[in-house]
């Protein structure tokens, strides 16, 4: 059985140890090394090849946004999750370090009452994520996670496997677009980036989104997608009646819906149950668009783990709307828009780059699925 290879970067000896019992204790991940700060890092990975990195953000010498530069630039393409803390300044951290070329994040436990609840929890969080991004034969749990062609220019890839065969459904009849809904996970910030600055006017319609983050995170999301593009870009607050040429994104452990006020549409935030382990869910909000405006709408399901928005899809289908989904090149992890393309719900199955124009053109009036 293969095995992951994990290098763990932090300044804190008591969270390299951290990290390193919840790593060690879980079946087919090793801890080849630990390093103290970036520079140290840069030499490790060298000297180690690892098959991921986790990766502090504040340390001295080099802290972690400049190793994950310095990494990328030197070529190496292994995912590097970043490990940071929930506060403002973290999440802006957090962020820079994804736009400079790194893979996912997961948050240093807080509040917790033990050393074996925080490795608990650092296990439940890292563990999933590397068996994800790292695919390895044999292993228990392991995923295909192609990122043959990189999202953008300068973001990892990892060697190609074999493609999985998607079968894309019939164009859906012309139908009014009134409403885009969109879910993202694994890679989905760099990926929203991309799909916002692309975007050659304000949309014609409201865009909702469910990125999976937490609930400061998501705060900053928004203020940095709302400096890219030509759309209004906030962090949902509920209530709100939906406006074109906006774009809503849920804030974290809040699920998104939309519903009817009269002629107009608002946002609703509810407390409900996590769906499919997640709160926000994209599938929630997919379900709630249909709800409200039927057909109606355009889904999009960019890269992510897991499968969210999928049950979403179904709705969206029967409903006659459309349905457009990454493609596994540019995917960080083809999880969830790979769960719907394989289930038959996708009229499109596209390359990051393309997914603007695409929903651009079907929200043109009597817009086609081209």
């Amino acid at each position: 059985m293969g095995t992951i290879r994990v290098l763990v970067v932090d300044d804190s000896v008591v969270v390299r140890r951290l990290v390193s019992d919840a790593l060690s204790q879980a079946p087919g991940v090793e801890v080849v090394g630990v390093a103290a700060n970036g520079r140290l890092a840069l030499a490790k990975v060298a000297q180690l090849k690892p098959d991921a990195v986790t990766m502090d953000i504040e340390m001295p010498e080099m802290n972690g946004i400049e190793a994950v530069r310095a990494l990328r630039a030197a070529g190496h393409r292994m995912p590097i999750i970043m490990f940071s803390t929930l506060t403002e300044r973290g999440a802006a951290a957090t962020l820079d370090a994804l736009a400079a070329g790194a893979t996912d994040y997961v948050a240093k436990p807080s509040n917790v009452g033990s050393v074996q609840e925080s490795i608990a929890r650092v296990s439940d969080e890292l563990v999933p994520r590397l068996r994800s991004l790292v695919p390895v034969p044999g292993l228990a749990g392991g995923a295909p996670a192609t990122r043959g062609t990189p999202a953008r220019p300068g973001a990892p890839a990892a060697p190609a496997a074999p493609r999985r065969v998607a079968t894309l459904r019939p164009a859906p009849a012309p139908h009014l677009s009134r409403l885009v809904v969109l879910g993202s996970s694994t890679g989905g910030p760099e990926a929203l980036s991309r799909v916002l600055s692309s975007l050659v006017a304000p949309p014609s319609a409201p865009v909702l989104v469910v990125q999976h983050m937490p609930p400061v995170f998501t705060r900053q999301l928004a203020a940095r997608l709302d400096r890219l593009g030509p759309a209004t870009v906030v962090e949902a607050a509920g209530g709100e009646l939906l406006q074109p040429g906006h774009v809503y994104i849920a804030p974290g452990d809040r699920h998104l819906e939309v519903r009817r006020a009269g002629p107009r549409l608002e946002t609703v935030l509810t407390d409900a149950p996590p769906v499919n382990y997640c709160r926000p869910s994209v599938d929630v909000l997919f379900r709630a668009a249909v709800r409200a405006v039927g057909g109606d709408l355009v889904a999009v399901v960019l890269t992510g783990m897991g499968s969210d928005g999928r049950a979403g899809c179904t709705d969206v289908v029967e409903a006659g709307g459309t349905v457009i989904v990454q493609d596994e090149p540019t995917s960080v992890v083809w999880g969830m828009p790979g769960a719907v393309a394989q289930a038959g719900l996708a009229h499109q199955v596209l390359p990051i780059a393309e997914v603007a124009p695409a929903v651009e053109r079907v929200l043109q009036p009597g817009g086609l699925v081209a």
